[in-house]
């Protein structure tokens, strides 16, 4: 499956056979590659909502003056700045995921347009305290990042039970850049994330198309070979399985409750 990973996530799936999928466009004969079917699901807001997160915290501005002051490490980069940030909250090697173990998001924000097509549905935090410092906000930037891979793990469990055989994530965009949103969609899913060689992906794309226009090449295939190259393989960390598994189930209660909430407030 391709991720398309940027203001919003488009997730992308091909199959020799038409495969209907709830909550999920398509299948489309040749919309990506001609001769198979296209499935394609998605998050309303991903980058979007992982700003909106951040920049809203009390703490944004000392982590905007943190970001400079690291601009030899981190580039001033306000997102590499919080991965090395949660990094450094880790005292005993355990690794970072972990310490979203009391903090939930449901990212809905935007609405959830794959798997449930409900645009009505909102956000939802679990875990919140009256503290406002950095670590607060690197928690929460955490928790965000985590809730969204376990989307996609959500979008990836309605694929699979109409038939796609997904075993590989391949990630493409401005998210696919950030380490953390890279490594944990990998530990959430349980699946090898493969990064392009060259990021800007699109272009390669667009070069793609051009070439098969000027038939340099026979088949869009074949210059999907040719010319598109693998950066690097992510693998998930397996320590990490039932954390997330138990993660996940308080990911689709959230849901749940909110729908109930909804029920409750709508009687007369």
């Amino acid at each position: 499956m391709a991720m398309i990973c940027g203001t919003s996530t488009c997730h992308m799936a091909i199959s020799e056979q038409a495969l209907f999928v709830p909550g999920v466009w398509g299948p489309c004969l040749s919309a990506m590659v001609p001769g198979m079917w296209l499935n394609e699901g998605g998050q309303s807001a991903t980058g979007r909502l992982i700003d909106h997160v951040v920049k809203g915290h009390a703490a944004y501005a000392q982590l905007q003056e943190r970001a400079r002051q690291s601009l030899p490490f981190t580039g001033g980069n306000i997102y590499s700045y919080l991965n090395s940030h949660l990094s450094s909250m880790v005292n005993d090697g355990s690794a970072v995921d972990l310490l979203g173990s009391s903090l939930h998001v449901w990212p809905d924000f935007h609405g959830n347009r794959s798997p449930l097509a409900d645009p009505t549905l909102k956000g939802m935090m679990i875990g919140l305290s009256l503290s406002q410092t950095l670590d607060d906000l690197a928690l929460l930037y955490l928790a965000t990042v985590q809730a969204l891979a376990l989307g996609t793990l959500h979008i990836l469990d309605a694929m699979r039970e109409a038939g796609h055989d997904i075993r590989t994530l391949f990630l493409c965009g401005g998210l696919s850049k950030n380490a953390l949103f890279v490594q944990i969609h990998a530990n959430a899913t349980g699946l090898p994330v493969v990064l392009p060689d060259q990021m800007e992906a699109v272009l390669i794309g667009a070069a793609v198309l051009g070439a098969c226009a000027s038939q340099d090449y026979s088949s869009i295939q074949e210059a999907m070979e040719k010319m598109a190259k693998v950066g690097k393989v992510v693998q998930p960390d397996r320590e990490l399985q039932s954390f997330y598994e138990r993660k996940y189930k308080v990911f689709l209660r959230l849901f749940a409750h909110q729908r109930e909430y909804q029920a409750i407030m709508n009687q007369r």
